[in-house]
């Protein structure tokens, strides 16, 4: 599994990030977010253990910057806006696929179904090739790798980056999606079964999960 951070950047005189301007290898898109010096500590297992039992939805990543395909699972996705259509993930910086990922001008986000759980696993595993099976991946016609059988994806273009920590965050904007409308009975939870990940342990959602 995979969270955020990217390159160096300046922030405004109250502390907050400054918005960065689009555009592929630009640096005025690169952020970084510094520790404040005086802000208490807390140890990695501390921190680990607060978010242990928070569930998260389960997407994969791709990208070619030129040299290759790469893919990783992330549970740090999530919608920031919806005008513009945004959203926002991090990778670690340990991760194989994070060189390519912040040298690609666009990605594509796979929100995945209990029924892709394959694709999560490829994506989580490190060490092996990734796109060595081809008949579970092709390209779109604007060149991103991508699954076809997940559930829903998003190709976007990646906006801005901030380096926050061992990892970067990611923010990228929609330019095409693919999900069953809303009002579809495949978006249901029922027959979508969102997979979530959840204490190192992957789960479902469905009807048996829902409380109202």
């Amino acid at each position: 599994m995979t969270n955020p951070q990217h390159s160096p950047g300046s922030d405004d005189q109250s502390g907050r990030l400054t918005a960065a301007a689009p555009g592929h290898g630009d640096s005025a898109r690169d952020h970084r977010l510094v520790a404040h010096p005086s802000a208490p500590t807390v140890t990695p297992d501390e921190f680990k253990a607060a978010f242990r039992n928070h569930p998260a939805g389960v997407a994969v990543i791709t990208a070619d910057a030129g040299d290759g395909p790469v893919a990783l699972t992330a549970t740090s996705v999530f919608s920031v806006s919806v005008e513009p259509p945004l959203l926002v993930f991090s990778i670690s910086e340990l991760s194989s696929s994070t060189p390519t990922i912040r040298r690609s001008e666009t990605v594509v986000v796979h929100l995945l179904g209990a029924a892709q759980l394959d694709i999560a696993k490829l994506g989580a595993t490190s060490g092996i090739d990734r796109f060595a099976d081809t008949s579970i991946w092709t390209r779109l016609p604007t060149g991103e790798p991508y699954f076809p059988a997940a559930h829903a994806w998003i190709r976007g273009r990646v906006v801005n980056t901030m380096e926050a920590g061992g990892s970067t965050v990611v923010a990228v904007q929609a330019l095409e999606t693919k999900a069953p409308p809303a009002d579809d009975p495949a978006a249901d939870a029922s027959a979508a079964e969102p997979l979530v990940y959840h204490n190192r342990t992957w789960h479902r959602l469905g009807d048996h999960s829902k409380i109202l």
